[in-house]
């Protein structure tokens, strides 16, 4: 078996990627990512395709509608209306998003943070 493989296991009933061999068990991680699992090498068989894609969508579905965190923190700062740093800031940030460079977007908002206690506290 192949790293990656995807796996039905019948004592769960559940669709794993295969990750290695431990003593005489097989580990089996839930597609998507999670906790292994260990499983019988003998009875798991590869999943079918239709297994293969419930599996894949049902993690796209999990990570897709994950709430956001509560915490007020992690929330990307607001600008304050009318403030031209604020303003630069808030671009930087729109402009890192669009390119999906998650670190200069956490730059842009850890910079905002800074100016908001320093300006507008």
């Amino acid at each position: 078996m192949e790293p990656g493989t995807l796996l039905y296991d019948p004592a769960t009933g559940k669709i794993g990627e295969y990750q290695d061999r431990q003593g005489p068990h097989a580990l089996l991680r839930p597609v998507g990512g999670g906790r292994e699992w260990e499983a019988d090498p003998a009875a798991l068989r590869p999943a079918t395709d239709r297994e293969r894609l419930s599996a894949r969508v049902r993690a796209a579905n999990r990570s897709a509608t994950a709430p956001p965190g509560p915490d007020p923190a992690h929330s990307p700062p607001r600008p304050e209306p009318g403030c031209p740093a604020c303003e630069e800031l808030t671009a930087l940030r729109r402009i890192a998003r669009a390119a999906y460079d998650h670190s200069a977007e956490t730059d842009a908002n850890v910079l905002l943070r800074q100016h908001q206690r320093q300006d507008h506290r």
